[in-house]
This record gives structure tokens, C-alpha cells and sequence, in this order.
């Protein structure tokens, strides 16, 4: 199979139920945020230093696709599953227990892996925006909101948890 296709020259690409669209399409705009994120999930863990914090971010990168394929599919069950937003959530307060208490706002940039953890953060909270936007004008799945909520909270977290694990 080639990686090419010619199908998109004209500005337009399948979503993975099949339909055409335009590329810049809120949905296909939305699934995009969610796949920067995802690549900047990569870099973190391809830069973190702590094996705990590698594989954190791999299941994490793990959930991505889900989320992709909810956002790029038209009348298909959701593949996020609440099962998914409680594991975050789990890992969210796992995480807080093992960290002090914040006092100040958070400057990102005290480590590599913390950086591009903030940095996927800001983009997942920028989909979570689009996705709002997506919502007013064609028909999402709800959960996939809750979803991206809790995913830009679990790498603020993730973000504390290995700028911790770095300073040491």
C-alpha cells in the first residue's frame, strides 16, 4: 500500500466511518489537536528519564487513538468509555498524593519531560475547545468532553510528577 493516496490533493480527507470532508472541517481541526497532543505525549517520553513516568505517559498514548476515532467516526458508539475517565481520574489522585501541595502558579520548564508534558496539556485543552465548538454544529460524544477534561488535568500532573522525579 503507498502512503499516498491522491484522494486529499482537493482539500479533503475520509473520516474513519468513511464520510468526505473538508480538511479544515471542525472535526477533522479537533482529531488534529488530539494527534499533536499525542505527539507531544512522544517527545516526553521519549525524553523522560524515569521508567515510571515513561510508561504513565505510554498508556496514556495508548488512549489516544480512541479518542481520535470517536472524533473522526459519524454515528458509531463512543470508544472512550468511563471505564477510561476513571483510570484517569485514578491516576490523577495517585499522583496528588505523592505530590506537595501547590502554593504558587506552575512555570513550566523546570525539565525536559515536564515541558513537553505542559505542552501537550495546553494543546489537549485547546481540542477541548475546538470539541466545544464541534459540539454546537454536528453531533459528539459527550464523554469524549469529560475525556479531554480529565486528560489535560492528568498531564498537568504528570507534568509535577516527573519535574519532581527530575530535580532529584
Amino acid at each position: 500500500m503507498k502512503i499516498y493516496t491522491r484522494t486529499g490533493d482537493r482539500g479533503e480527507t475520509s473520516l474513519y466511518t468513511g464520510e468526505r470532508v473538508e480538511k479544515n472541517s471542525f472535526r477533522v481541526n479537533t482529531y488534529g489537536m488530539v494527534d499533536e497532543a499525542n505527539s507531544a505525549l512522544g517527545m516526553a517520553r521519549a525524553f523522560a528519564a524515569d521508567p515510571l513516568i515513561k510508561e504513565k505517559i505510554y498508556r496514556l498514548q495508548k488512549l489516544m487513538p480512541y479518542l481520535m476515532a470517536d472524533l473522526a467516526s459519524l454515528n458509531q458508539p463512543a470508544l472512550i468509555v468511563d471505564e477510561n475517565i476513571e483510570e484517569l481520574e485514578r491516576g490523577i489522585d495517585e499522583m496528588d498524593a505523592q505530590l506537595p501541595p501547590l502554593k504558587n502558579f506552575v512555570i513550566p520548564g523546570d525539565t525536559p519531560t515536564g515541558a513537553m508534558l505542559d505542552l501537550a496539556r495546553t494543546i489537549v485543552r485547546r481540542a477541548e475547545r475546538a470539541f466545544y465548538t464541534l459540539g454546537k454544529l454536528e453531533s459528539v460524544h459527550e464523554i469524549d468532553r469529560v475525556f479531554l477534561n480529565r486528560l489535560s488535568d492528568y498531564c498537568f500532573m504528570l507534568m509535577r510528577l516527573a519535574d519532581q522525579s527530575e530535580k532529584k
